[in-house]
């Protein structure tokens, strides 16, 4: 493929989207969710911002942790989309490019003539991938989404937090994270489903739909059984005992839900009557007495250490575990182990430790390649790329587009 500004070789040789080009319109948290994924995994990523963003955005100052952390992997482009100029540069690397990502309001897109429409009218192979607050139509299709809103309106915060507390937040932009997570997956499927079609797809979630799609098993609760679930603190909403219990230096997670997986627990606990109590003998007697069992477990935990525990129900093969701060959670072995630290140097900040990809892929290396860069950096080089000469550059630069 005759892609603008690929990235060098070198730096993508064995990733599996290295091929792909994708123009990114996005900004704050989801859509760059979603264009981090293509990134992590090779994919030529031209970040398009206009002029007047100062080097800030939603997620913060360009130098910040945050922004830094989103928008590794890319080139940056600055246009002004909404000059002729500006438009005209976009659709001829649109003519190019393999995927365009938004998370405009739902009317802007179409407001500067950059939407799937627009796009597929120069190139029809176009995976267009956008997300929106509500859905792009319908009677909140014009409104702007912001996470915390979304988690109270699609639910989750009634089920978050300790029972009579009242709403809690969850304390990720778990809206926008679920939301980019979701439509990265769509875009490749639109992208599989190319091969076989050569045309492209337009692909869009919203914040409101992948919140309720979390809700998982509390949502298909209600829509099969008609349970309208609340909050359930730390305890899981229906198997018991599975919750957070005491030791003498703090609190740790255990997971005894199943029959078998409870036996297990009171013989770690020294407690093997326990399996034969009339009233706890099935998962049904065992939720409608979830306080007596907490407490009963609580008064034999609290007397040693969580390490002592996490050994005991290990040895046990009981699924239990410390309640980590974020520090402690980067200082586990395990978690040094698989690597998702990671280290990249930028030529402006030095040393940067940033999360790395989740996903894990044999034969493949993913580690991060190229530092979030200043606003435009590489303005010139991915217009040249589309046939822009040096002179045509300077105009632009001139007129304020780049």
């Amino acid at each position: 493929m005759n892609h603008p500004a690929e990235a060098p070789a070198a730096q993508t040789t064995g990733l599996p989207l290295s091929r792909i080009t994708v123009l990114d319109l996005t900004l704050a948290r989801a859509g760059p969710t979603c264009v981090r994924h293509l990134a992590d995994w090779g994919a030529n990523i031209i970040r398009i911002e206009p002029p007047d963003t100062g080097g800030e955005d939603v997620s913060g100052r360009r130098d910040g942790f945050d922004f830094q952390n989103l928008h590794r992997n890319k080139k940056y482009v600055k246009l002004n989309l909404k000059s002729p100029e500006g438009h005209a540069a976009f659709m001829k690397l649109a003519e190019k490019a393999d995927v365009v990502i938004e998370n405009m309001r739902s009317e802007v897109k179409h407001r500067l003539k950059v939407s799937y429409d627009d796009v597929k009218k120069v190139n029809p192979r176009i995976v267009y991938g956008s997300i929106s607050g509500f859905g792009q139509t319908g009677p909140y299709g014009k409104r702007a989404g912001v996470d915390q809103i979304v988690q109270g309106m699609g639910g989750l915060m009634s089920i978050t937090g300790l029972p009579g507390q009242g709403p809690v937040r969850v304390g990720v932009a778990i809206a926008d994270l679920t939301a980019g997570n979701l439509l990265a997956l769509g875009v490749m499927m639109a992208l599989f489903d190319r091969e076989v079609t050569g045309v492209g797809r337009w692909v869009h979630t919203s914040l409101l739909e992948s919140i309720i799609f979390m809700l998982d098993f509390q949502a298909t609760r209600y829509l099969v059984a008609g349970e309208v679930a609340g909050q359930a603190g730390n305890d899981h909403p229906t198997s018991v005992p599975t919750g957070v219990f005491p030791a003498s230096d703090g609190l740790f997670n255990i997971a005894a839900s199943s029959a078998r997986v409870f036996h297990r627990c009171c013989d770690a606990l020294g407690k093997p009557e326990w399996k034969t109590k009339a009233e706890w003998d099935t998962q049904q007697k065992r939720s409608k007495v979830r306080a007596d069992i907490n407490a009963a477990i609580s008064e034999i935990t609290k007397h040693k250490p969580t390490a002592h525990w996490v050994e005991v129900m290990e040895a046990a093969g009981v699924p239990c575990g410390p309640i980590n701060t974020i520090d402690k959670v980067f200082a586990d072995p395990q978690v040094q182990h698989v690597g998702i630290a990671q280290e990249l140097i930028s030529e402006k900040l030095g040393k940067l430790n940033l999360l790395g990809s989740a996903i894990n892929m044999v034969g493949t290396s993913k580690k991060l390649r190229r530092a979030t860069q200043d606003l435009g950096h590489d303005s010139e080089e991915v217009l040249a790329s589309v046939g822009y000469t040096k002179e045509q550059l300077a105009d632009l630069r001139a007129k304020g587009v780049i």
